[in-house]
């Protein structure tokens, strides 16, 4: 039985080595190319290992953009700053959304309360490219376009997260509200003090999620931005490749793509041990 479980667990760990190192390769070799002059990557054959001109080509990116001669660009760093606006403003805006319908289906007794979360709920069934067309049409009208609030607003309902704190309100004992209610809380003393500090780690777990999904946005951006200076950093790299007989910088636009990775991995990462915990506490 020793011998089974020994060889069931380093099997399973050289598993997870191989898979991992499938997932990091590519990585790597973007990151290679890099650090690297232009002539190094076209002409065979390929390097394995970093350059020396790891901080000229990212310094190049970010200030500076696609060099003259292999199309135009922002520089990286606007890029950058609009995804960073865009994610953060997308998944602050849905938490704080969510938090109070949620709030407002479970503890308030209206008429239609049951029909107005199932409507929500059925948004689910209706992507961003479902609606793309009406969606662009009133934030056009409504002069978004070009603009932060064009990119965040249209995005900021979710469905999903409304779901998830309605299932977590509905754990908390009544015996809770009934205490607030005798010390004389008004309802959203009771949201501010009481509701929204025990849903910390259901929300630290949405905004690590919220925050990638608005980071990857593409095709919402590219519909409402005609102001290159307000792209994103998923519509630059898109840009910066080449088509056709066309010539790519690759070092810049393999800079990009690992600057553009940057952001999520850190907030993953600062925030693994809230997103775990928010996932388990969801789960019960």
């Amino acid at each position: 039985m020793v011998e089974k479980k020994k060889s069931g667990y380093w099997l399973t760990h050289l598993g997870l080595i191989i898979g991992v190192l499938f997932i990091f390769f590519p990585v790597w070799l973007t990151f290679v190319a890099s650090t690297v002059t232009q002539d190094e990557i076209i002409q065979p054959p390929f390097p394995v290992l970093p350059g020396p001109h790891f901080i000229e080509n990212y310094t190049n990116a970010l200030f500076n953009g696609v060099p003259e001669g292999y199309g135009k660009s922002p520089p990286v760093f606007r890029l950058l700053l609009n995804s960073a606006i865009m994610a953060l403003g997308i998944s602050v805006g849905k938490i704080i959304i969510s938090l109070l319908s949620a709030f407002a289906i479970v503890y308030f007794r209206f008429p239609g309360r049951q029909f107005f979360f199932w409507i929500i709920f059925l948004t689910l069934m209706l992507p961003v490219e479902v609606r793309i067309v009406p969606t662009y049409e009133i934030a056009a009208n409504l002069g978004l376009l070009n603009s932060y609030a064009g990119l965040i607003f249209p995005l900021i309902a979710s469905a999903t997260a409304t779901f998830l704190f309605r299932q977590f309100f509905l754990t908390i004992p009544d015996e809770m509200v009934e205490a607030a209610r005798i010390d004389g809380a008004t309802p959203m003393q009771f949201f501010k003090d009481i509701l929204v500090p025990i849903s910390r780690t259901n929300i630290a777990a949405l905004f690590v999620i919220l925050f990638i999904y608005g980071w990857n946005q593409y095709l919402w951006p590219l519909l409402l931005t005609t102001d290159p200076s307000m792209n994103t950093i998923v519509m630059g790299i898109n840009q910066m490749i080449p088509g056709g007989d066309d010539y790519g910088h690759w070092p810049t636009i393999m800079a990009t793509s690992i600057l553009a990775m940057v952001p999520p991995v850190v907030v993953v990462i600062t925030m693994q041990k809230f997103f775990v915990k928010g996932l388990l506490e969801s789960e019960k």
